[in-house]
């Protein structure tokens, strides 16, 4: 069953004026006499109001987003039965319908990849085509892997709408994006050669439609399918860790599973200047809801919550006792019912 959509006061301002404009420019004799044939659409137009309110110019255009109105010009539409983006199905309120135009919500399901690139519009006196591309939804940006990568390496970017991908370290306020290889891309994934000087900065991934940039930079993971830098330590109990655990993760392959006993914990030690940074990121997920202690180089106690889904979270040093390395990270279950198996991925640091 179609999901019936509800158009908003602003389209409906907006398809109001459109009426207005539109019927005064086709009342004349020729335009009655056309709408008695076969459909035409003259252009496709946006509907609405931008965010700042301002209302949307009836400028044609030939390329539209989905989950946005639209107004469908032309003439004998007044009988529409079907109208269909790319060949799919597209509800519409039969209210919004004149002979002249029809106001109309692009589907977000509507197909955009190896897709027609057609506006179908069929009614009682026959079918009319219009060429019209769907542009994707912005990239979404999942994560990458590995983290701590290389010049050269080959690196797998995993997220959706992956349309003809422009991939590039992302341009910062003292430095301008730099283009990187695409080797092969799906609508879900892309992999890509790592160019020089790529230490510290986010990859952006864009479309037509926009972009989106990385949460880690380049260079920045303490855990990421591997544990990097650990110089010594364990857990208290001596068992119940696994740096491979590949079930499950929040980005990459692997997570790092640990099956807590009661108030069970363990200590880990490093080098890292913290300097270039502001925040240590963690992801973290339990088999049932808890907590874990945690603490950088034995100072202030952090409680990390702990849900059957992942959680990602970015801790300000100004919680963790601003500390300016880190020597040794230490972890405890806390919630006091029998222990708990919880996993860590995405562990690392965020750049100032």
């Amino acid at each position: 069953m179609k999901n019936i959509k509800i158009v908003s006061l602003a389209a409906c301002m907006a398809w109001m004026l459109s009426l207005m404009l539109f019927t005064s420019c086709s009342s004349d004799d020729s335009s009655a006499e056309a709408s008695t044939g076969a459909p035409i659409i003259e252009s496709v137009m946006p509907s609405g109001y931008n965010a700042d309110g301002t209302l949307k110019p009836l400028t044609p255009v030939t390329l539209v987003d989905p989950k946005n109105y639209y107004v469908i010009h032309g003439k004998g539409l007044l009988t529409t039965k079907k109208v269909y983006f790319n060949d799919f199905d597209t509800y519409f309120r039969p209210t919004f319908v004149t002979d002249t135009d029809i106001i109309i919500l692009v589907d977000e399901d509507t197909p955009y990849a190896n897709a027609s690139n057609q506006l179908k519009v069929v009614t009682d006196r026959g079918t009319v085509v219009y060429n019209l591309t769907v542009a994707p939804p912005v990239p979404t940006f999942s994560g990458f892997n590995s983290i701590n990568c290389a010049e050269g390496d080959q690196v797998i970017i995993k997220g959706k709408y992956f349309l003809n991908p422009v991939v590039t370290l992302a341009e910062t306020a003292t430095q301008p994006a730099v283009p990187v290889t695409v080797v092969s891309s799906t609508l879900e994934q892309i992999v890509v050669k790592i160019p020089a000087n790529a230490n510290h900065r986010y990859l952006s991934v864009a479309n037509i439609s926009g972009a989106a940039v990385s949460k880690e930079a380049i260079g920045t993971a303490l855990y990421d399918d591997i544990l990097y830098g650990m110089q010594w330590g364990g857990p208290w109990a001596g068992k119940g860790v696994n740096f491979a655990y590949d079930k499950d993760s929040y980005q990459g392959e692997k997570s790092w599973q640990w099956e807590f006993g009661q108030w069970d914990g363990g200590n880990w030690g490093f080098n890292v200047d913290l300097t270039p940074y502001k925040a240590l990121r963690i992801a973290i997920k339990g088999t049932k809801t808890g907590r874990v202690n945690f603490s950088v180089n034995g100072g202030v106690n952090y409680v990390l919550p702990v849900t059957s889904t992942w959680v990602y979270l970015e801790i300000p040093f100004s919680d963790l006792g601003n500390p300016t390395s880190l020597t040794m990270l230490t972890f405890q279950e806390s919630n006091n019912d029998g222990g708990n198996t919880v996993l860590f991925d995405d562990i690392g640091f965020v750049l100032k």
